[in-house]
């Protein structure tokens, strides 16, 4: 297949393009990206084997003209960091859901066959059920939540009206080394601060749940989505493990066991964010698993960072 990778010098794309330069089914791999909060040094080392366009997804041009030719879409590219798009309402629309309609406009009239849709677990909220499958009606709490959703509404009209396949990938809370790596991301923010002996901060008591996915396991189920169409055939698949369900406390209590005994503060807070505990019975279905689990992956982290 040649594919197309939206927002591939971020953190999943990152981790993502290498993936897919280094597959045999794979002839061609396209990445656009604006470079507006990632940078052309995470694809170091597999520049010579993409097509790079820069480009943003808000416009149409600049999204036909990177569709031109693929047979399958990743579609990456959104304004992240949920807590934050409360004060980039405007911005987040306009790329998230403005930009995610201009991605599926082109792929309708040049004829692509797959896309795989980045949304996220996010999209449920503050959800009291202990056992979230994808029939939950998701509950967004934040304008990057809204727009996936929408999103999601959107990749099933377009796969209703064309011959193409096509699948969201609602994924846990991504964590992990990468050449993209976010430190707004809760686990790689308190790696960070406690191999620099600084107190991990909770909002809140620490009792909101989050499934959690190493970076390069989320890069391996957008590889296998957009290859395997068959096997990834449902409209929406919560991507991680059932097991990796935790409570942000225990989280702090986890990384403070594993790298450094460091003080976790709690913070009262009147809006301590999302709460979902997670099952992902359907994308152990196709085959799916994770090669890391949280207190494995953190060991990993803390490595990269004191080599």
């Amino acid at each position: 297949m040649d594919l197309l990778v939206t927002g591939g010098c971020g953190y999943i794309g990152s981790a993502l393009v290498p993936l897919l330069c280094d597959d045999d089914r794979v002839d061609r791999v396209v990445v656009l990206d604006d470079l507006s909060s990632g940078s052309p040094r995470t694809l170091m080392g597999c520049v010579e084997d993409i097509e790079f366009r820069q480009g943003d997804v808000r416009k149409y041009g600049d999204v036909e003209s990177a569709v031109r030719g693929v047979d399958g879409i990743v579609h990456l590219a959104a304004i992240t960091g949920a807590d934050s798009t409360h004060d980039r309402r405007g911005e987040t629309f306009a790329t998230n859901l403005e930009g995610t309609e201009n991605v599926l406009t082109a792929a309708r009239k040049v004829g692509v066959e797959r896309v795989v849709l980045a949304s996220s677990c996010n999209i449920y909220g503050r959800a009291t059920c202990t056992d979230i499958d994808e029939t939950t009606s998701p509950d967004p709490i934040n304008p990057y939540a809204e727009t996936k959703a929408a999103a999601e509404e959107s990749l099933d009209e377009f796969t209703a009206e064309t011959d193409a396949t096509g699948t969201a990938l609602r994924l846990s809370t991504v964590y992990g080394d990468a050449p993209g790596i976010r430190f707004n991301l809760v686990v790689n923010q308190f790696v960070f601060r406690a191999l620099t002996d600084r107190p991990l901060t909770v909002y809140g008591d620490g009792s909101n749940w989050r499934p959690f996915i190493h970076v390069e396991d989320a890069a391996r189920a957008y590889r296998d989505a957009v290859l395997e169409a068959e096997r990834w055939s449902k409209p929406v698949y919560n991507v991680g493990a059932n097991a990796e369900n935790y409570r942000v406390r225990e989280v702090a209590t986890l990384i403070s066991e594993e790298i450094n005994t460091v003080d976790v503060t709690y913070l009262e807070d009147e809006h301590p964010g999302p709460s979902y505990h997670v099952n992902f019975d359907r994308v152990a279905e196709t085959g799916f698993d994770l090669t890391y689990a949280l207190r494995t992956g953190v060991r990993d982290l803390a490595e990269g960072f004191t080599a």
